[in-house]
C-alpha cells in the first residue's frame, strides 16, 4: 500500500464537491435576506415607493438616497424593496398554478397510459412548439394587461414543462412494488395517486419548481418590461427597468441598473440554490 503524505493536495473531485455547498449556502443566505427585506420593506425603506420629488430627479447615490432616484425623483432603494414583494410573490403564484395543472396531467398520463398518455404527450408537444411568450401575449391581448393576466398566462405556459417532468418521475415511481401492493388490497387508482404516488413525488417536484423559479421571475419581469405585466405606479422590478431606460440617454444608469441587478442577482441565486436542492432531493429520494 502506498502511503499518502499528510500535506498532499485534495483530489479535484473532493475540492469541487466542497465548493458546491458553499455556493449554495451563499445563494440561500442572499435569498433569505431578499425575502426579509421584502417582508420588512415598510420599516427599511426610507421613503414611500410612490413619493415623487421632481427637485431630486436623477440624483446619484448619497446620504439621502443611497441608490439614487429615478426621473420622477422616487427613491430607488425604497422602490426596489417594495418591488421585491410583487417580484417574488408573483412567481410563486405562477408556479403554484402551473404545478397543479402540470402535476395533475403528468400523473394522469403516467397512471393511465395508453391513449390518455398519448393525448397528454401530444398536447404538451403542441404547447412546446408554440412559443410560450407569444402564447402569453395572445392571452393578454384577449383579457387585457396586468399582473394577474400575466401570472395566469405564464402558469398555462409553464404547465407542459412540469407535466413532462412529472410524467417521467411518476412512471418510475408507478413501477415500484408498493403500488402493486395497494392494488392487491383493492385500493382505487385515484386514491393511490392522491395518498401515495403524488406525495412520494413531492420532493423531486419541489426541487424542480425551485429551479424553475428564476425562469418564472425573469419571464414576469420581461412582460412587465414590455408593458404587458405590472402597470404604473407599481414598483415591479421589470417595470422599473422599462421606466429607467429613458434616463440612460441622459447619462443616468442607476434607474435601470439597480432593478436590473436585483433581477439578475435573484435569478442566479435561485438557480444555484435550486440546482443544489434538486440534487439533494433527488439523491435522498
Amino acid at each position: 500500500m502506498t502511503a499518502v503524505p499528510a500535506d498532499a493536495p485534495a483530489p479535484a473531485r473532493t475540492v469541487r464537491r466542497a465548493r458546491r455547498p458553499v455556493a449554495a449556502l451563499v445563494a440561500t443566505g442572499f435569498l433569505a435576506l431578499v425575502v426579509l427585506a421584502a417582508v420588512f420593506a415598510p420599516l427599511l425603506a426610507p421613503y414611500a415607493p410612490d413619493a415623487v420629488d421632481l427637485s431630486s430627479s436623477l440624483v446619484g447615490t448619497g446620504g439621502e438616497h443611497p441608490l439614487g432616484t429615478d426621473a420622477s425623483g422616487q427613491d430607488l432603494l425604497s422602490r426596489v424593496l417594495y418591488g421585491a414583494r410583487t417580484s417574488l410573490v408573483a412567481p410563486v403564484l405562477l408556479l403554484a398554478l402551473a404545478g397543479v395543472i402540470g402535476v395533475s396531467l403528468g400523473t394522469l398520463a403516467a397512471w393511465r397510459g395508453g391513449w390518455v398518455d398519448a393525448f397528454v404527450s401530444r398536447l404538451t408537444d403542441v404547447m412546446y412548439a408554440f412559443p410560450g411568450l407569444l402564447f402569453v401575449v395572445l392571452i393578454i391581448a384577449v383579457f387585457g394587461t396586468g399582473m394577474t393576466t400575466s401570472v395566469l398566462g405564464l402558469g398555462l405556459a409553464f404547465a407542459p414543462t412540469i407535466a413532462k417532468y412529472t410524467r417521467s418521475v411518476a412512471l418510475a415511481e408507478r413501477a415500484k412494488p408498493y403500488i402493486d401492493a395497494y392494488r392487491v388490497q383493492g385500493m382505487g387508482g385515484a386514491r393511490i395517486c392522491v395518498r401515495h404516488l403524488v406525495p412520494n413525488l413531492a420532493r423531486s417536484i419541489a426541487g424542480y419548481l425551485v429551479v424553475l423559479f428564476g425562469e418564472a421571475l425573469m419571464s414576469l419581469a420581461t412582460l412587465s418590461y414590455l408593458g404587458f405585466g405590472a402597470q404604473p405606479p407599481s414598483s415591479d422590478w421589470g417595470l422599473m427597468v422599462q421606466e429607467g431606460q429613458s434616463a440612460i440617454v441622459q447619462g443616468a444608469l442607476l434607474p435601470a441598473l439597480v432593478p436590473g441587478t436585483a433581477i439578475a442577482a435573484v435569478v442566479v441565486a435561485f438557480n444555484v440554490a435550486g440546482v443544489h436542492l434538486a440534487d439533494r432531493l433527488g439523491t435522498r429520494r
